[in-house]
């Protein structure tokens, strides 16, 4: 018979251990017993001499697999997969002992001391908010400065120029803002709007492209050159938002009325600035509060002075103050459904004329009541006597 040397094919023999781990069986074997998987085998072929060296080939190309499981399979693969089982079962005992004595000693810890905050920030940039701010044409210097004073307080911000829709109405001004924020990649935007030659002013503030949205009016707005407040901060650092009780949240509770819950998630998002934002510093030294009495909301911006001899805080005002009345909520940017409307609003036109009178109603009563008063006038004065009055008759 003709007599072949076939080196076997390397082949990584895996069992599946009791604790269902996949381990390798080579690692659990005998040095001995590896020196003899590495000699090669004589396998006795049982064809007869007449086969030529093309089948050989044929056969050793088509099963190698075959030909490596007949030699592999005799009872070593058993023993060494027992003792490999065996060894694998005790260490995974001893695992799962360490396991649960861990467990016991962190339950004992978990009781005596108090949780521990689940999250804690990094400090990288996730909230990637960014406010569009602009003002529209005819705007007065007044709400120009105040946006550019916001501006400075606001590093996430996005400057525009003045936009002017024209007398088009909202739906116009709705499909522009969206257009500028989309252009800008700005997801809120805030925009001061100034009417009657500056004399009215109004304070839109929205997330686009879907909504909602708020109009506010705009009242007793001073800007910080105009205050000239002790306070100062350092530009780019993030405030602390204050809340009245009547925004509710947190231990407050739910806010006195439906609205301000969504105002005050809107304010957030406005004037929050992200943490980790690369304009913003890493520090927190002033304080934003928004006050809810009268109906309106009332904002003022405080730097915190730390006291260090007397270990307490104290605000000092900083500057722009503003007033700001809300009018109406939409569902969508500026334009759709109406979410609320306030009901105690009169328009800041009408204010006007009443201060002024300047209605039809009073200029009646003025001119009969001037009637009047010269008639009585009239009536309350006496002629002298005439002295010549006889001397022609």
């Amino acid at each position: 018979a003709h007599k072949k040397i076939i080196f076997r094919p390397k082949r990584i023999l895996r069992t599946i251990s009791i604790m269902g781990k996949n381990n390798s069986k080579k690692r659990n074997l005998k040095k001995s017993e590896q020196k003899k998987l590495k000699e090669p085998t004589v396998v006795s072929n049982l064809k007869t001499e007449d086969t030529t060296a093309t089948d050989d080939v044929e056969m050793t190309e088509e099963k190698p697999k075959q030909l490596a499981q007949e030699e592999i399979a005799p009872v070593d693969e058993e023993e060494v997969s027992e003792e490999g089982a065996c060894e694998e079962v005790e260490d995974d005992n001893k695992k799962m002992d360490d396991k649960d004595d861990d467990d016991e000693s962190d339950e004992e810890d978990e009781e005596a001391a108090p949780a521990a905050p689940t999250t804690l920030s990094d400090g990288r940039y996730r909230n990637r908010v960014r406010l569009l701010t602009l003002c529209s044409r005819g705007a007065s210097s007044r709400q120009r400065h105040l946006l550019s004073d916001l501006r400075a307080l606001l590093p996430h911000s996005r400057a525009e120029h003045k936009l002017d829709v024209g007398r088009r109405g909202s739906d116009s001004l709705s499909a522009a803002l969206r257009e500028v924020a989309d252009v800008r990649g700005c997801d809120s935007v805030l925009y001061i709007e100034g009417r009657r030659r500056g004399k009215d002013g109004y304070l839109h503030l929205g997330v686009v492209p879907h909504g909602p949205s708020v109009r506010f009016a705009l009242l007793n707005a001073h800007t910080m050159d105009e205050l000239r407040m002790t306070g100062n901060c350092l530009k780019g650092s993030r405030p602390v938002l204050t809340f009245c009780p009547s925004f509710g949240g947190g231990a407050a509770g739910p806010p006195a009325q439906p609205f301000l819950g969504l105002l005050r998630s809107m304010f957030v998002r406005a004037f929050g600035t992200p943490r980790g934002h690369p304009k913003s510093k890493p520090f927190v030294d002033r304080t934003m509060s928004f006050s809810y009495a009268d109906g309106k909301i009332w904002v003022r911006n405080y730097q915190i002075v730390r006291d260090a001899a007397a270990d307490s805080n104290s605000l000092v005002e900083i500057g722009p103050r503003f007033v700001l009345d809300p009018i109406r909520i939409f569902s969508g940017v500026f334009a759709g459904q109406t979410l609320y409307r306030n009901p105690k609003y009169v328009s800041q036109n009408v204010q006007r004329r009443a201060q002024q009178g300047n209605t039809k109603v009073d200029r009646f009563v003025r001119r009969r009541a001037a009637k009047e008063g010269r008639k009585a006038r009239m009536d309350a004065i006496e002629a002298p006597e005439d002295l010549l009055g006889d001397v022609f008759h």
